[in-house]
């Protein structure tokens, strides 16, 4: 049996050194589902509590929500930077109230208190698939992940 649940994103991010369309800044809007499996609480009647993913996984996911995504080698990440620290936002803003779990993995850098999350890989949702299994992977049974964006979408099984 699989409890599953559901979480939107808002971002933006661009496929560095690709050619058509993906290779300007632009915006999605992503979703990323989790299936997590189990035998059912006879108690709860639930695998396990889908707000309670949604609560667990948002601790990390809320650092991809308005935000930028984009590559370390990106040449606009040092452009950014130094935007975001003329405008004094680069350490935080009063606005900014979503900050998430400050993530540094072999996968992903995130900036939460500037809404900036950096990756190794080209930000596909093949490769956030990957990125969000590797944070979410100990704290659920994650059988499956499927995120779209915009019309895309990718899914992988666990």
């Amino acid at each position: 049996m699989r409890s599953i649940t559901k979480l939107n994103l808002q971002y933006a991010h661009r496929f560095l050194g690709y050619e058509g369309e993906a290779q300007y800044l632009h915006g999605h809007t992503g979703g990323l589902t989790i299936e997590v499996e189990g035998n059912v609480n006879a108690k709860t009647g639930f695998v396990s509590p889908c707000n309670g993913i949604k609560n667990a996984a948002w601790k990390y996911l809320v650092n991809f929500d308005h935000a930028l995504i984009l590559q370390e080698n990106d040449p606009l990440l040092p452009g950014v930077l130094k935007t975001y620290e003329e405008q004094g936002i680069r350490n935080g803003a009063p606005s900014n109230r979503s900050v998430g779990v400050r993530i540094d993995t072999d996968l992903a850098k995130a900036y939460p208190e500037c809404r900036l999350v950096v990756v190794k890989k080209v930000a596909t949702c093949e490769n956030l698939i990957e990125l969000f299994y590797s944070l979410l992977k100990d704290q659920f049974n994650i059988k499956k992940l499927t995120f779209t964006s915009g019309d895309n979408a990718a899914s992988a099984e666990f």
